[in-house]
């Protein structure tokens, strides 16, 4: 099915456009997630990775090829005999970050300050950081009611459908 993640195959046609079902297919994995945490914590070789998530070899063989395939990580060689690669970030898994720190910040949100295991911090002054979503062109938090999804220019009709009532965005 082309380009198509299994995993979206599995949800109905409408759906798979999507952009929420398409980033599930390809990050929505728990071991990907923490894979792309350790990568983007210094990580790149198989037994750091292995070593520092516990998960088996044959699981975060089948995690990396996939992450390869889908881009968002590169494997390199660095070294001859016997082969040995690291798995680094690309500019499409860089760009993941903001959605680990707004989950992890999300997560801290359901515990008292004392019971968090990691925060996200200034790396020059130590200060703890709030992360916001804000629009880029207002500086506007787009968390709250005044901000909606709408169908966009390469809606399905179902899409069309679901967005009806909401406003239109000016066409390109």
């Amino acid at each position: 099915m082309g380009g198509v993640p299994r995993v979206a195959r599995k949800i109905r046609l409408e759906d798979r456009e999507c952009p929420l079902s398409a980033t599930l297919g390809l990050v929505g994995e728990w071991w990907t997630l923490l894979i792309l945490h350790d990568a983007f914590d210094g990580y790149s070789r198989f037994d750091q990775f292995q070593e520092n998530l516990g998960i088996s070899s044959s699981l975060l063989t089948t995690r990396l090829k996939r992450m390869v395939g889908a881009g968002l990580l590169e494997r390199r060689q660095y070294q001859a005999n016997p082969a040995r690669y690291e798995y680094l970030l690309t500019e499409l898994g860089r760009s993941l970050r903001p959605v680990l720190v707004v989950l992890a910040a999300w997560g801290n949100t359901r515990l008292a300050p004392g019971e968090r295991s990691m925060v996200l911090v200034d790396a020059q002054t130590g200060a703890e950081a709030e992360p916001v979503l804000v629009d880029r062109a207002t500086g506007r938090r787009v968390d709250g009611p005044d901000f909606v999804f709408t169908a966009g220019p390469a809606a399905s009709r179902p899409f069309q459908d679901r967005y009806a009532a909401h406003p239109k965005p000016p066409q390109p």
